[in-house]
């Protein structure tokens, strides 16, 4: 290593520009909002939009769901995987 010059494991750090603020809009609940207190495993349509191609169930930190719906959420989509309206994966 040349005399002088210092390596970034040494301790020197580079100057960076003036970071920027990232806003995060706060998830709403689906349910909440449309009043829906009844999940129903029948409506295939509705069920279809909380899950991936690869067939799982999406995390409340990515749907946006309140945690006493996303319980009832997923108790009716096991159970629409067992009458076999929705799959259990797509090939």
């Amino acid at each position: 290593m040349p005399i002088g010059r210092t390596s970034n494991r040494l301790g020197a750090q580079r100057k960076r520009g003036p970071r920027r603020q990232f806003f995060r809009r706060k998830k709403v609940c689906k349910f909440c909002v449309e009043k829906i207190d009844y999940i129903d495993y029948k409506n295939s349509r509705l069920l279809s939009s909380f899950i991936p191609e690869r067939g799982k169930i999406l995390p409340r930190r990515i749907s946006g769901v309140c945690a006493p719906h996303q319980r009832k959420l997923m108790v009716a989509l096991k159970r629409a995987r067992t009458i076999a309206f929705l799959p259990f994966s797509t090939d």
